[in-house]
């Protein structure tokens, strides 16, 4: 399952955050290291289900009326404070646990109303900004820190005929989630000695940086924009490649409003609808929710996680069937499984996802939507409908 990570230093909203993305319940306070272990819990990306095409919706239990809700994983973590790939806090336990992150969301404080070691100032005090540039120098120096400590292996290696530079640093690398296409590419675009020992730690540094850009995008969640300066969530806007305003404590609410029966929504809406009779201070609060998602297009937090996957990373969505015809499995139902597959994948790459025999057999597939018989080297699209011909 793609893996997404909550960084962000203490008391930025990374608990509220990922309580309200999984509903899963964690310690959540306003003081620095709320949370010590890290959670990991189920949350979801939002598409379009390929169930709209058809005359019924699907009825899986992921699919809200055609908007369909693909699982990842979700992984929040101890806050980080500056020096913590120097082990600074809990820089160490932190980092480690960002290993298998596919992507991540910088969770920032965007009311400027905590410093940055997380503790409370007046709101305003404190500039967002800072804490973008942080944790990327804290991601690539605990990256740079991994390669400097491998580096006199890489020197040794070289002394062999047959060293091939591209391999070490792929297999020094890969525990946090390099391919041999990275390494490769980061090479290809770095100007460096062609002898190990004469990279100097500025070479060590940029091989680091590049390969976290490639490994660890990240996107930044301006959370708490109901209640920050203005001119905050314009200047994180112009700092970072992609923003999403944010209010992980008004998506909670939400969310809890709709298993309480008193609004219906759906994580990822725009807006939501007051049923029944609530109290002036519950209307209250609702309307103030609703005029933040009226100024950002929604709460932020689905958001966040849908641009993280399908934008920064390029995925698509992909679902087999065994039936052509009726778009079901073996037992009838209707579209029960959507995988992700990076942006170029093909029929075969599907097999692969639903499972390592039914790739290892696979024969031919069809474009259920065209009910037609498509190449093996095929570029899927979002939302297609494929049905797998295996032999296993």
């Amino acid at each position: 399952m793609l893996s997404v990570a909550l960084a962000g230093k203490p008391n930025a909203g990374k608990s509220t955050f990922y309580t309200a993305a999984t509903e899963s319940e964690v310690d959540v306070g306003n003081y620095p290291f709320t949370t010590i272990d890290a959670n990991r819990g189920v949350s979801y990306v939002r598409t379009d289900c390929p169930c709209l095409d058809r005359a019924e919706r699907c009825g899986d239990e992921h699919c809200r009326d055609g908007k369909r809700y693909v699982p990842v994983e979700l992984l929040d973590v101890a806050g980080l404070v500056p020096g913590a790939h120097e082990g600074r806090g809990l820089g160490n336990q932190f980092l480690d646990e960002l290993t298998n992150a596919d992507v991540i969301l910088n969770v920032v404080d965007a009311s400027g109303g905590t410093n940055e070691e997380g503790e409370p100032v007046e709101i305003g005090d404190h500039d967002p900004v800072e804490d973008v540039d942080f944790v990327e120098t804290e991601l690539d120096l605990w990256l740079a820190s991994i390669v400097d400590r491998n580096w006199e292996a890489v020197e040794r290696a070289s002394r062999s005929p047959e060293f091939d530079l591209d391999e070490v640093l792929t297999d020094m690398l890969t525990g946090v989630g390099a391919t041999p296409k990275d390494v490769a590419t980061v090479l290809r675009e770095m100007s460096y000695p062609e002898d190990p020992i004469a990279w100097t730690d500025d070479h060590r540094e940029t091989l680091a940086r590049e390969i976290r850009l490639r490994t660890k995008p990240i996107v930044v969640v301006a959370n708490k924009a109901d209640i920050a300066p203005p001119e905050n969530v314009e200047r994180l806007r112009e700092a970072a490649e992609i923003v999403v305003p944010a209010t992980a404590d008004g998506e909670l609410g939400l969310r809890r409003a709709a298993d309480a029966g008193v609004v219906d929504y759906d994580p990822g809406d725009d807006d939501f609808r007051i049923l029944g009779d609530v109290s002036d201070d519950q209307r209250e609060g609702l309307e103030q929710i609703r005029d933040v998602m009226d100024e950002w297009d929604g709460t932020g937090v689905q958001q966040a996680l849908d641009r993280a996957v399908y934008d920064l990373l390029d995925m698509l969505t992909a679902y087999p069937v065994q039936s052509e015809s009726k778009w079901t499995d073996g037992q009838g139902n209707v579209l029960p499984d959507a995988f992700l597959l990076p942006d170029g994948s093909t029929p075969k790459d599907l097999a692969y996802a639903v499972h390592s025999d039914i790739g290892e057999g696979y024969l031919h597939a069809v474009d259920a939507r065209e009910d037609r018989r498509i190449s093996d080297d095929h570029e899927l699209s979002e939302g297609d409908v494929v049905k797998i011909v295996s032999s296993n």
